[in-house]
């Protein structure tokens, strides 16, 4: 299909609310989860959402078996979650190192529910509901993030634990993140 162009931060299409999908496995919608997965593989990505590329809807992919810029992290399954919903089963959190497609080159530690529930739909209107914890639960909040207009800088407590990827991280390439 097509790798889209992902937004960066400043853009204020980013900043806007997601707005709920209401059709299903149409062509339109076929050709968008196509091209996301396309713009997240080509970025090496372990989530996209939709409103990264520009379209304000409340849909977010992600998924991995391996990735280069995570190598620590567990495979994630490939998941197209739309109009979720987002339980935490306990209020236990964990800090951890997050970067993002839309904010290249940088990377933050981030607070994180260790365990939720999410809840939706997938691209045929099925539902969809898995309780996860550990970096799966972590992209699933980062993601989802998204379709409230919240990019993980907003939520970086300690500024001493942010900045550019090539000076805390050297050797990781993190040009493309997320």
């Amino acid at each position: 299909m097509t790798v889209r162009e992902i937004l960066k931060m400043g853009d204020p299409r980013l900043l806007r609310q997601a707005e709920r999908v209401t059709e299903f496995d149409t062509p339109a919608m076929r050709e968008l989860i196509a091209d996301m997965f396309d713009t997240m593989y080509a970025a090496n990505g372990a989530g996209l959402a939709a409103p990264q590329i520009g379209v304000n809807l409340q849909l977010v992919i992600f998924g991995f078996k391996q990735n280069l810029r995570y190598p620590d992290a567990a495979p994630v399954p490939e998941t197209v979650l739309i109009n979720p919903v987002l339980t935490p089963l306990s209020q236990e959190t964990n800090e951890d190192w997050e970067g993002c497609l839309s904010v290249p080159g940088l990377r933050g530690v981030v607070p994180r529910w260790t365990q939720l529930r999410y809840e939706g739909v997938d691209q045929h209107g099925a539902p969809i509901r898995r309780e996860v914890d550990g970096f799966h639960a972590r992209v699933v909040q980062h993601e989802c993030d998204h379709l409230a207009g919240i990019l993980y800088p907003m939520r970086v407590r300690d500024f001493t634990r942010f900045g550019y990827t090539e000076i805390l991280f050297p050797g990781l390439s993190d040009a493309d993140d997320d």
